[in-house]
Order: structure tokens, then sequence, then C-alpha cells
């Protein structure tokens, strides 16, 4: 009985250690967070914001997806937008404009070139694959800038280390894009975690560490667009950093 006791004892502080390693964590990890998108200051809508980012290598880097920042924005008869980072500060938020744009189509990542550097998230190696059941957590902007830009986080674990295959629901999602991942898939990390679609681009890191091992690229969706956001299925899905280090090597990078 004192055994059991001790036991539970001790389950109980090193939660409550994980959980305070996690706060110190995110601490650190949130001033890396960017949100993603276009600016036109004399467009009816000039701020808008399609994804998240964070901020790698020696500080002038953004890591996203491929598919944010190739989101087209609603757009002004004969205004330009710009596309750019928005680099949260409380209730307010600064603007970066992008110089230079580096895409991965087919491992859906994408790193932008800023002049402004931001502080840093340290990847993880390369060639580290994270085990299944390991506490993770992601940061970004779950539902866009509906409330402001404030990034948000949220933990669950590593479900599997998969093929990024996933069957097509219907004939509509037949793309050329799926038919090549069903012939040459590559392997992603299923997540058992609540993300939404503003969550696209988000750093996945390890929750003691804040080591970033993957990015986030996409949601299960049960049903509908909408059910994503009004009923989460709580299956994310994200890129291994293996495929932001190539990016980088091939484009002399960081």
């Amino acid at each position: 009985m004192k055994r059991l006791g001790l036991m539970l004892y001790l389950l109980c502080v090193s939660q409550i250690l994980n959980a305070a390693a996690l706060t110190d964590v995110v601490v650190k990890i949130k001033p890396s967070i960017v949100g993603v998108g276009f600016y036109a200051p004399l467009a009816t809508v000039s701020h808008q914001l399609k994804g998240t980012g964070f901020v790698v290598g020696d500080g002038h880097y953004v890591v996203t997806n491929s598919h944010v920042v190739n989101a087209v924005p609603r757009v002004d008869e004969n205004i330009k937008y710009n596309q750019v980072v928005f680099v949260p500060k409380g209730k307010k938020y600064s603007i970066i404009r992008v110089k230079q744009v580096y895409t991965d189509e087919k491992h859906d990542i994408a790193i932008l070139e800023i002049d402004k550097p931001l502080p840093p998230l340290k990847l993880a190696p390369r060639d580290r694959q994270i085990a299944d059941g390991e506490d993770i957590a992601l940061t970004g902007f779950p539902i866009g800038a509906v409330l402001g830009l404030f990034p948000a986080t949220h933990k669950g674990i590593v479900a599997a280390y998969s093929p990024n295959i996933i069957s097509a629901a219907n004939s509509q999602q037949l793309s050329e894009l799926f038919l090549e991942s069903i012939k040459h898939p590559f392997m992603v990390y299923q997540l058992d975690i609540t993300a939404y679609p503003g969550n696209s681009g988000s750093p996945v890191y390890l929750a003691d560490s804040g080591e970033v091992f993957s990015v986030v690229n996409k949601v299960f969706v049960k049903e509908t667009k909408e059910s994503a956001i009004s009923t989460p299925s709580g299956i994310t899905y994200a890129i291994p950093v293996e495929h932001i280090y190539a990016l980088a090597e091939k484009h002399g990078l960081f």
C-alpha cells in the first residue's frame, strides 16, 4: 500500500515537472512564431493571413508550407499585394516583407527569406526519428487572425511514423499531386493532437526541449472543411525536418 502511494506521488511530481517544463519551452517558442500572408495598404482587406510560419537558421528565414505561400489573396482590382510575415507584438503586430520564396511542392515545404532577423528555433537533427508516444506540442494561429494575432499552443503525442497516403473520399480528390503521392510516398508524422486550418506551417516540437522535428501540413477532415473547426478530428499530419534541411541546402540558405 505504501509502495502504491509512493508511486502515485512520484507520478504526480513527474506530471507537474513536465507541465512546468512545457510552460518554459512555450515562452521560448512564441517569439519565433509568425503569420504568413499578404499585405496591401490600399486594399479593402489590407491584411490577409494564410497560415503560420516559424523562424530558423540565422533568423532571416521562415519555414511554412508551400500551399500557404501559394494561396491566392482576395484581391481588389489594380492593387498589388505583397507577400509578408506578420510578427505578433501583444495586441499589435509588425509586418516584414518577404524577399524571396523557396519551395518544395512535393513535400509541401517553403522557406521565406526576410530582411529583418527574428529569434530562430532549433531544428532537430535531420536523421532523428521521433518515437511513437513522445510528448509533443505545436504553436501557431489555429483560426487565423479572427481574434487577433495571438499564438496558441496545443499538446499531444506522436501517433505514428507512416507513409503520406490518405485514401480519396471521391473522384474530385484525385488530383495529379494525390496520384503522385500514391506512386512515390514519403514518410510523415501522424500526430494525436488538435490542429486547425490556420495551423498549416506550425512547428511541431518536443515538449521537453523545444526542438522542432516537423511542420504541420494538413488536418484529417472527417466530413467538410467547416467540420475541421467545429468538430476537429484530432488527427494531424506533419512533414519531417529532413525536407527543410534538403530545401535549404539546395539553395545554400543555412
